[in-house]
């Protein structure tokens, strides 16, 4: 257990949303090499903790979405931290909370969001200086979007996630954004396998209006066909009044919207609450970092 005085950290993991999700052609190591403009919400799992002296890690999940999570080995939290400690050779362990704010495997980046934000609260909690190449490269061993959410700010995103380079975009920045899912939970596998295979081109982010009127999600289709509540659900957004871009999120089902006024956003979520009070329905913004 940890000592009474032992200081409490927290992090934030920030939902991550594809604003644009392009799958180009099938890589020779079996991955799909993918061009996707990722943002990040305001809104986020909550993870705590506080150093241990026995060496051990140990896990709790609470929070909305918490119910049923494995908090041993298999955890992303836990492994992203098992893989810090045994990088540095850190002796000592760490106790960990997670609220589960987020839907799982949704399209959000969740897990992996959590795994990038284990590696950061350790390495402040234990005090140790990582080299950025380093952690990417055990960002990278956890999972595609671990190295984007390390950062957690807009960028352009090649290969299976390990090319990266912050891509503001004008007018995305405290954007008013509405996300909202089914509560329905989806295996990219699944979506990847209905995938129709075509490569239709790349994806160009030199502007917002580009990024609207020439972006696309390539999984959307297939995420539709596995789930056709996403359909209700992009139809729903599109409906709402103010609305600039209505897309689904990674490989769904979790659909965003995004908005020129908060106003708008607001009087959305209220309605599409009301309507479908069993969805989850998350009003929030694009960070600013």
């Amino acid at each position: 257990m940890p000592p009474v005085d032992a200081e409490i950290m927290t992090e934030t993991a920030y939902a991550k949303v594809n604003l644009a999700l392009h799958v180009r052609e099938r890589r020779a190591d079996g991955y799909h090499a993918l061009e996707s403009l990722f943002v990040f919400a305001d809104h986020g799992d909550r993870l705590e903790g506080e150093v241990t002296a026995d060496g051990r890690l140990h896990l709790r999940i609470d929070g909305p979405f918490g119910a049923g999570l494995d908090t041993g080995a298999d955890n992303l939290v836990i492994k992203a931290a098992h893989a810090l400690q045994t990088h540095v050779g850190e002796l000592r362990g760490a106790t960990l909370r997670l609220t589960k704010n987020l839907p799982v495997a949704s399209g959000i980046g969740g897990g992996s969001a959590d795994a990038a934000a284990s590696l950061r609260l350790l390495a402040r909690l234990w005090g140790i200086s990582v080299p950025m190449g380093d952690m990417a490269r055990i960002a990278l061993s956890l999972g595609s979007d671990v190295p984007a959410c390390l950062s957690s700010v807009t960028q352009m995103v090649h290969g299976r996630g390990e090319i990266l380079a912050q891509h503001p975009v004008e007018g995305l920045a405290n954007r008013s954004m509405l996300l909202v899912n089914p509560g329905i939970g989806l295996s990219t596998a699944q979506v990847f396998a209905g995938w129709d295979r075509l490569d239709r081109g790349p994806l160009n982010v030199t502007s917002l209006d580009r990024l609207i009127a020439e972006g696309r999600n390539d999984l959307e289709a297939a995420a539709r066909t596995a789930a056709p509540a996403i359909t209700t659900v992009l139809d729903s957004l599109a409906q709402c009044d103010g609305v600039r871009l209505v897309r689904m999120s990674g490989s769904g089902a979790t659909c965003f919207a995004l908005f020129d006024a908060e106003k708008a956003m607001a009087a959305a979520a209220r309605i599409i609450s009301a309507t479908h009070p069993q969805w989850w329905v998350a009003p929030t913004r694009i960070r600013d970092a």
